[in-house]
């Protein structure tokens, strides 16, 4: 394997956007945008909901990627890693001060979000503590189920449905079929999103006993897995039609996910897959913002 060159470690707060890393961040701004064109289509729309929801969902992305930062660095499982900096593995933030930022992070959703709890429905509280929760598990506590192969499952779950359908409702206090099928499509993008990292660090978390998906279904598996996510995420536009036609506009994002889904099956080395996972980030970015503007417009 040939070694990564060094990066530049930032300093003050650049050191901290690093940290976030912000090219994960589409996956929490998508499912925002989806779920709030499809509620544009259903009555009596409430706006400033969307803004707090976005707020929510970009805090507990924030949140999820200190909290994996920590974690991993303090099991000691990010010590060979090629991508976006490590703050705790490599030192450049004491431990306690990315525990504290993921802790800040998680606090700022809770108050966002128990706000909509509050003027939506105090049964949402129980979803926003799952969410949380899923957050601090994904590689924190005894039985972290990143270490176990869910991720991408529970990335669907969380960033697909629970977001997009969640913003829906806070939004509209209804739901619709366009919620569903803009959720599976985020979902499916958001998880390409996942499992592209994992495949970059298959050998590296294979060594240290950290079994993601794309360890235990093997190497090639896993990139067709994140083909048949990256297109089949694409395609969700198709359903959506019947809802508006005009969101199969989104299809353009065909040819850019198939041809980062080549990236991926062809790239040898580790670092030869970070270009996919900012591309799979972007195509998220277009397929959603294309859906919704197609949404809106056939609403």
């Amino acid at each position: 394997m040939t070694p990564a060159p060094a990066v530049p470690v930032p300093t003050g707060w650049r050191l901290w956007v690093a940290g976030a890393r912000p090219r994960t961040l589409s996956a929490a701004v998508a499912p925002v945008v989806v779920g709030g064109a499809a509620a544009a289509g259903l009555p009596n729309p409430v706006w400033w909901r969307a803004a707090l929801a976005l707020v929510v969902s970009l805090a507990l992305q924030v949140g999820v990627n200190y909290a994996n930062d920590y974690s991993d660095g303090v099991r000691g499982t990010d010590t060979r890693r090629v991508g976006p900096l490590r703050l705790t593995a490599t030192g450049a933030a004491p431990a306690s001060a990315v525990r504290a930022a993921a802790i800040t992070a998680f606090g700022v959703a809770a108050v966002a979000g128990g706000v909509l709890c509050l003027v939506v429905s105090p049964w949402l509280f129980l979803v926003g503590g799952a969410a949380i929760a899923a957050g601090v598990l994904y590689t924190g506590g005894p039985r972290p189920y990143g270490y176990s192969g869910l991720g991408e499952l529970m990335v669907l779950v969380f960033f697909g449905y629970v977001a997009t359908v969640g913003t829906t409702y806070v939004v509209a206090e209804h739901l619709s079929a366009a919620a569903w099928w803009g959720a599976t499509g985020v979902g499916l993008l958001a998880a390409a999103l996942l499992l592209v990292n994992n495949i970059r660090d298959r050998v590296t978390d294979a060594a240290v006993g950290k079994r993601t998906l794309a360890v235990r279904v093997g190497d090639r598996t896993a990139r067709v897995l994140y083909g048949a996510a990256a297109v089949g995420g694409v395609l969700m536009a198709v359903p959506l039609a019947w809802t508006s036609a005009w969101a199969l506009v989104a299809l353009v994002a065909v040819a850019p996910a198939a041809v980062l889904t080549r990236v991926v099956l062809r790239a040898r080395e580790p670092a030869a897959l970070i270009p996919a996972l900012a591309g799979t980030g972007r195509i998220q970015i277009l397929w959603s913002v294309l859906v919704a503007a197609g949404l809106v417009v056939g609403s």
